[in-house]
Formats: C-alpha cells, structure tokens, sequence
C-alpha cells in the first residue's frame, strides 16, 4: 500500500541516513582491522605494556563499525521494503547507539584528562611504529590525526619523519604547526564542554533518526491495515421492470474491489 507523505519522507530521511551511516561504520571497521591485521602492529595484541591505549583504540574501531554497520542494514531493509521488524531492530540498535553516545559525551566531560591522556598515548603510539617501519596502516591514520587536529608529529612543524603526512599547507602556515600531543591534551582540557557538544549532537541525529523510523512503521502499519478501495461499475442503481402491470422498481448494483473488476 502507498504511504502518506509523512511516510514517504521518513523513508527517503531513513535511506540516505543509512547510507551515510554504513560508509562511516566501513571506514571505522577496515581502518580498525587494517591495523589489528597489519604486520607492524599485530604485536601490540600480544603484550599489554605500553600499548594497552593502542589495543583499545583500535578495538573500539572494530567493534563500533561493526556495530554501524549492522544498524545500517537493518535501516536500508526495513525503508527500502517497508518491513516494520526490521525498523522495529533497527530502532532499538539505534536507541542503544544513542545512549552510548550520550555516556560517551558525559564521560568525556567529566574525566576530559583521563581521556585526553589515553588519545595521546595512542596518537603516540602509532607515531613510534610509523618511525620505525611505515606501514601503510600506520599512514593512513597519522594522516587522519593530523589534518583532523590541524597538527603535525611530536615536535610540530620541525618534525621531518612524518613531515609527508602533515597537512599540506603553505610555509609559513606549516612554521606554526603545533605539536599533536599538546593539541589533543589542551582539546580535552580546553574544550571539555565541545567534545561533550560533539557527542550530544551525534546522539541527537540518531535519535531523529530513530523518530523517523517509529513514524515510519506506524505509517506501514496504517496502509497495511486500512481497507482496500471500491468502485461502482455505473450507476448505484438500474431501472427494471419485472411486471408491466407494477410500478418500476430501483435496485443496487452489487460494489466490487478494484482489483475484481479489473
């Protein structure tokens, strides 16, 4: 059954959301198992002393795509082919996403140090081991550090051995380069409350996300239910006369379905 137009656009918000999402929880999964499989970093699973952040980080990465991944499924199927037990998975997957990401935000905010010490030592890491042996892995995600926070290396700009994966800037824009691990410990010292911001915004996406798909089952729900339309094949009523000697007599057409009298 055709949906309403609160429906239809539910379902358009739904498909393109879950594209976007599915591409965010790919790129978290093959750069989280790019790492965990890679040669130069395999090692780091095996011990648990001075890399107990890398272990963790790179985790996280594998298990959240992942995660991602799967509530993308669900909500392309379920919109896609109006199926409300997919949108029904779909919208709880999303509800716990959403309180993650909440959780994440306050804890953040409350243990800023904490949390900017272990995102150093992970960003320090991977520094040492690019250094050392260069995996393509490791480039990637250096690449990533440095032009999300705008930064490059341990020393800033004067840092030569991963001067090729620093953002590509003008010279004297690249003289000023601050060094990464300052810049992540004053992010969350600084600007504790914007990492929180950042969090909460993410949560409130998915949460509209998540009103979307209830109204978007509910509609489902409602075409599903309401009954199938009827036509007259001419006019309600015939003229018959059934005695010559009797006055006329009016009696109804039967009404059939669409779908019989086609």
């Amino acid at each position: 059954m055709a949906l309403d137009g609160c429906g239809q656009l539910c379902k358009c918000i739904l498909i393109l959301f879950n594209i976007l999402f599915a591409l965010v929880g790919f790129a978290m999964f093959g750069l989280g198992l790019w790492l965990r499989l890679s040669s130069q970093t395999r090692g780091f699973f095996n011990v648990d002393l001075n890399t107990q952040a890398f272990v963790i980080g790179v985790s996280v990465l594998i298990v959240l795509g992942a995660v991602i991944l799967l509530v993308a499924v669900f909500g392309d199927y379920g919109a896609c082919n109006e199926n409300r037990t997919a949108l029904g998975v779909f919208s709880c997957l999303l509800a716990i996403l959403a309180g993650v990401e909440i959780v994440a935000g306050v804890l953040a905010y409350v243990r800023s140090d904490k949390v900017g010490e272990q995102l150093a030592e992970f960003y320090m890491t991977v520094y040492a081991q690019y250094v050392n042996k260069q995996d393509p892995s490791l480039t990637v995600t250096l690449s990533m550090f440095h032009n999300v926070l705008h930064c490059c290396g341990v020393v800033g700009a004067l840092d030569l051995l991963v001067r090729k994966t620093c953002p590509d800037t003008s010279f004297l824009e690249t003289l000023r380069l601050p060094a990464c691990p300052t810049v992540i410990l004053n992010l969350f010292e600084s600007k504790a409350p914007l990492v929180m911001g950042l969090f909460l915004g993410t949560a409130a996406m998915l949460i509209f996300a998540l009103v979307c798909s209830t109204l978007l089952s509910k509609e489902i729900q409602r075409s599903q239910s309401s009954p199938p339309p009827y036509i007259l094949l001419s006019s309600s009523t015939v003229l018959s006369h059934p005695n010559p000697n009797q006055d006329p007599v009016f009696t109804p057409l039967p009404v059939i379905p669409v779908a019989d009298a086609l």
